[in-house]
């Protein structure tokens, strides 16, 4: 079993990028030859150590990323332990650093562009990895692998969140190169896996009984993107905002501490401490979540509730049978727990989602429940037969907001009543630890997932996951002789009540800041278990963040995502010579925000301006009017052209911007007040902001 290395020292020299391992002294070295970027192993005697400029210590290569004119190295300079999961220490990635080809003398505006988004937005975010333990995969898909294989190839590749950028390493270890042909195992240790999402590890007891409690989110490497600008799924059944979620219960953790490496001699392994004698037990849930399985989206223009679009059913049927086929492979039945609005603007998506599921069924039965609050209660679309595959989804839908109206959040567990036969016959992973193979042997498998979205995949998944893992959690316990049947761990122990709320309300906090920017609403459900005042202004101070994040912030992320994830490729875009994000629209458009600025700063002016014992107040009146009208169109302007007002993605624009940008600049040319400005710009309009559109348009619906 190949372990990535521990330790590692980079030897920059002028000609190249050597990384050696001072545990594993007769081991290559691997070497990145400066400037080309081509990547080989050396052997560690050879290192020609007078020509090192400098040697740094790192804690592992994050990977390898071309950018329009260099390409870089990106190493993690500095990780935090973040706790033992089964024995195994986890670091969370705190500072990177970028290791340029090429010693660049002029700074292109585009490469700093680049290498700002990647810092601002990726760099920052919740990363994390272990030197001994697979964190892409589930303990339940942990136990079925082959231990004997290195680390990356045991990884589960949809959480494999820097593949695109190890794709070099692991290019180089499958191929070699021209001067050192064929398969390279050598390279295996310098591979290192990294999640994206939530590692929560707390070592508490539960009534005296000492545990561990994990909760784990991996984010999917596949249409990753933020909240308006990602919807849907693409042509490669690939959900937007997609999600698992992994609870676990760890009994007899003699490692779960920050300890150091007592009871292991060998620091390669990675293991800690030594069991009484008494078996490791691990007993662990996965949910999923992402977004209606259908081609969707909804339109920025400046509106608080942007406009949205459903296309066809039909053709969306293709991507929606290989996303399913994915999950059923991998986690069985498919509970599809839909929590959209059935009346309103939200009321097509849902009705897409439905029609979906009915196509893909080869049979199927139809049920729907009402009360005084609703007519549609609960909808529930079932299988009759098991004649295909796709018989194994169960379509659940709950009226979330009706229901729970007037804070009446409790009721949401109606839902968990609901689908209590179903959370019955689905079980939970059930392993032991089995030193002797580095493996779980496995003792209770989960045989079914619940799949839960909402519009956002957010805030009402958010408090319907944490229901579902409370329940498990109860039942767990109960199976251990922890609780006697029909008790609950919030009234047996509510200080382990405590931090289960606050594991759950940071979770939905990471998954909310990485979609959507912002932490999550409705958090003061999950951490009080009730409704708040409090929670309620929070809720909007969110709302009214988020409109201007997702209107004005969200496309440098947007493109983050997709530079880092590979949707948008540099060196492959044909951007010719001109500036990816120069900003092309007209100057009188450009300039609008800024007179409406100085409009807001005259008339304060003006009416706060002390005025002389002698003066006359009409022209200050005058003033103040004409900045005020002036202020009042570019106001009025703004809103009803907000398509052009919108920091859109760059790198991979959308269809709908692009359409909806030509619209709008079309109505403002024949526009009487500034149509002749506008047009006299748009003819001499470079188009190259949307030269890539076309590439763009193959990898975003």
């Amino acid at each position: 079993m190949t372990l990535p290395y521990r330790d590692i020292n980079v030897h920059v020299a002028a000609e190249s990028y050597t990384f050696t391992s001072p545990s594993s002294p007769n081991a290559p070295a691997l070497v990145i030859d400066r400037p080309t970027g081509d990547v080989r192993l050396s052997e560690t005697a050879s290192v020609n150590t007078k020509r090192v400029a400098r040697v740094s210590s790192i804690a592992g290569i994050l990977g390898l990323i071309q950018l329009r004119l260099d390409k870089y190295a990106i190493v993690i300079t500095k990780a935090q332990p973040v706790g033992r999961l089964k024995g195994h220490m986890v670091y969370k990635v705190i500072s990177t650093d970028f290791l340029p080809m090429r010693e660049r003398q002029i700074h292109d505006p585009d490469e700093d562009k680049f290498l700002f988004l990647l810092k601002s937005y990726i760099m920052t975010g919740p990363m994390y990895f272990s030197y001994s333990i697979d964190l892409t995969n589930s303990f339940q898909r942990q136990a079925s692998v082959d231990n004997s294989a290195p680390l990356w190839m045991r990884t589960d590749d949809r959480f494999f969140w820097n593949r695109f950028v190890q794709s070099d390493l692991i290019d180089f270890r499958k191929m070699g190169s021209r001067s050192q042909q064929g398969p390279q195992p050598a390279t295996d240790p310098f591979i290192l896996p990294l999640i994206w999402g939530t590692m929560e590890i707390r070592p508490t007891k539960f009534k005296g009984t000492p545990l561990t409690i994990v909760l784990i989110t991996r984010k999917s490497r596949y249409r990753a993107g933020t909240r308006y600008f990602t919807r849907g799924i693409d042509e490669e059944g690939h959900a937007a905002n997609y999600n698992e979620t992994e609870q676990v219960v760890v009994l007899n953790d003699a490692g779960g501490g920050l300890g150091g490496y007592a009871g292991s001699t060998d620091m390669q392994s990675g293991k800690f401490g030594a069991s009484d004698g008494r078996e490791m037990q691990i007993m662990s849930y996965v949910q999923t979540r992402g977004s209606v399985p259908v081609y969707w989206s909804e339109i920025n223009a400046l509106k608080y509730t942007p406009k949205l679009q459903v296309r066809g059913i039909e053709t969306a049927f293709s991507a929606a049978k290989k996303h399913f086929d994915e999950q059923i492979r991998i986690y069985g039945d498919n509970y599809l727990v839909n929590l959209v609005n059935q009346t309103g603007r939200e009321k097509r998506v849902k009705e897409a989602y439905e029609q979906m599921v009915k196509m893909l069924l080869s049979s199927k039965t139809e049920t729907v429940d009402k009360n005084l609050l609703t007519d549609e209660k609960f909808r529930v679309i079932e299988p009759t037969t098991s004649k295909q595959e796709f018989d194994r989804l169960h379509y659940v839908y709950f009226d979330f907001h009706h229901e729970t109206k007037g804070m009446q959040m409790h009721r949401a567990m109606m839902l968990v009543d609901r689908l209590q036969d179903a959370l019955i016959a689905q079980q939970y992973f059930r392993g032991v630890d089995m030193p002797a193979n580095g493996g779980l042997e496995t003792r209770n498998f989960q045989t079914s997932v619940v799949r839960t979205n909402c519009m956002d995949s957010l805030d009402r998944t958010n408090v319907v996951q944490s229901m579902l893992a409370r329940w498990t959690l109860d039942r767990i316990f109960v199976d251990l002789g922890l609780l006697q049947r029909g008790e609950t761990f919030a009234t047996a122990d509510p200080a382990f009540e405590f931090l289960f709320r606050n594991l759950w309300a940071d979770n939905a906090d990471t998954v909310s800041k990485a979609y959507a920017g912002t932490g999550a609403m409705k958090t003061d459900l999950t951490r009080l278990g009730k409704r708040t005042k409090q929670g309620t202004f929070q809720d909007g101070n969110i709302a009214v963040t988020r409109y201007y994040l997702n209107n004005f912030r969200d496309g440098p992320r947007q493109d983050a995502y997709d530079l880092f994830l590979g949707a948008y490729e540099p060196t492959a875009a044909n951007i010719g010579s001109s500036l990816i994000f120069a900003d092309r629209r007209p100057i009188l458009i450009q300039s609008i925000p800024y007179i409406l600025a100085f409009s807001i700063f005259f008339v304060f002016l003006g009416l706060f301006s002390k005025r002389l014992p002698d003066s006359t107040v009409l022209p200050m009146r005058l003033f103040i009017l004409f900045w005020l009208i002036v202020g009042g169109w570019c106001l009025n302007f703004i809103i009803q052209n907000g398509m052009l007002f919108v920091n859109w993605p760059k790198l991979n624009p959308r269809p709908w911007a692009i359409e909806g940008y030509q619209e709008t600049i079309g109505k403002i040319r024949k526009g009487k007040v500034v149509g002749s400005f506008v047009a006299g710009h748009e003819r001499g309009l470079s188009t190259a902001r949307y030269l890539n559109a076309e590439e763009g348009k193959k990898r975003i619906e």
